[in-house]
């Protein structure tokens, strides 16, 4: 497949005067979480419950009071300052009320998903009222339109809508990021990002997957539509290509290509950061150490992708793993994931690995509370604005945030490439 080149993701470009510094102030909450009472929000709730610093202002939000209360309880029942958390009601399809509720916050994050279905009027409120956006979208489709729909809105109102802020896309996002850091700088570089877990798909994460798949055309034309709109950055070039499956790319396994949104997601960050140098490619796989094992996951998508053209065959699938559904806190326990990326520029390779727990709901629980606390609370941030990345907009902070939360950051550079 040809090469593809990636275009800027929000340029930087700052928050208006009076912006981060007069919502600290004038606005009620440094951080509401929209979808609270889901599978993931429940978990992403209970994380802030025992990592919020004092002090923070926060609140749950969603449709359904009663659940919002009861998750309240339950919060309380461990954590006896939250028996008074502010419970905010609000539904994706009533955007008066998600005008009010982003209004209300310097930071928004939000787990209801697929966001193609539910995402739109939040982040739109979002954009309008100057307030951060968070979510865990693995979509393009939709970090497509949102870009079209919101980005100039929310650059000019100082907004930060930052997607992508789960399992995808932040081990690899931050992972690239610090393995360009340690390469030489305006030379071309090339990374490398191989990926492995033993956990499962989410509900969330598997209805979103047959949406797209359903969704193929139309997920084409909006990508050729951002492509149009979205500057390419000036003098640079920035490549995601799609490899085939190849042999003993990383330490002797398959490496098997993934056309995930994660590629994406990085080579946005390099387009809109000139630290990623004047040629920069980035390929992104899984890595699978048996062949039957790459041949039946290629045939099981395969397949997947054919039955979610049908709406019968697509809505029998979700019953079967619905959104909102996961595995028990054993199951959770016993999962891990591990992505390494290999880095080569000006006569050197630097090896980085980012490893954590169960991906799909613990680890990305915390991926988005702690990005929302960076976002509310840490200073010396980037100055962007728009629609951006977590590298581009947090970066070392965030990255700092996670290596304190007990994610792995390891570096080696490994002598000449």
């Amino acid at each position: 497949m040809p090469e593809r080149n990636e275009r800027a993701d929000g340029a930087p470009g700052g928050h208006p005067p009076g912006g981060t510094a007069a919502r600290e102030n004038t606005r009620p909450y440094d951080v509401v979480l929209f979808g609270a009472t889901g599978f993931t929000g429940r978990l992403t709730a209970h994380y802030l419950a025992r990592q919020a610093p004092p002090g923070l202002r926060w609140a749950l939000a969603g449709r359904d009071a009663r659940k919002l209360a009861a998750l309240r309880s339950e919060l309380a029942a461990t954590h006896p300052a939250l028996a008074d958390l502010p419970l905010l009601e609000a539904d994706v399809t009533d955007g008066a009320a998600l005008r009010q509720l982003a209004a209300s916050a310097r930071v928004v994050a939000t787990t209801v998903g697929p966001y193609i279905r539910y995402g739109h009027a939040l982040v739109a409120a979002c954009a309008d009222t100057g307030t951060d956006y968070l979510d865990i979208s693995g979509e393009p489709e939709f970090v497509d339109l949102t870009y079209l729909r919101c980005h100039e809105r929310a650059r000019r109102t100082g907004a930060r809508l930052v997607h992508s802020c789960g399992f995808d896309s932040i081990p690899y996002d931050l992972g690239v990021r610090l393995t360009v850091e340690r390469l030489p700088e305006g030379v071309p570089l090339r990374v490398d990002g191989f990926v492995r877990s033993n956990a499962g798909l989410s509900g969330g994460t598997f209805s979103s997957a047959l949406l797209a798949f359903a969704r193929g055309r139309r997920m084409a034309r909006t990508a050729r539509e951002r492509r149009r709109a979205d500057p390419r950055p000036p003098g640079r070039t920035v490549r995601t290509p799609v490899d085939r499956i190849r042999r003993g790319a990383d330490q002797g396994d398959w490496a098997v290509p993934l056309p995930t949104i994660d590629p994406r997601v990085v080579g946005r960050s390099a387009a809109a950061l000139e630290r990623y140098g004047p040629d920069f490619r980035y390929r992104h796989y899984a890595a699978v150490r048996h062949l039957p094992t790459v041949v039946g996951g290629v045939a099981g998508l395969g397949t997947l992708a054919l039955l979610a053209q049908h709406p019968s065959t697509r809505r029998l699938l979700m019953s079967r793993l619905a959104p909102g559904e996961g595995p028990d806190a054993a199951r959770r326990a016993r999962s891990w994931f591990s992505a390494r990326f290999v880095g080569t520029g000006g006569g050197r390779r630097v090896v980085t690995e980012v490893s954590g727990g169960d991906p799909g709901y613990d680890e990305t629980a915390k991926f988005l509370a702690e990005s929302a606390l960076c976002l509310a609370l840490d200073g010396g941030l980037p100055e962007t604005s728009g629609q951006v990345t977590t590298a581009a907009a947090m970066g070392e902070a965030l990255t700092a945030r996670l290596v304190r939360a007990g994610v792995r950051f390891d570096v080696r550079e490994e002598g000449p490439a």
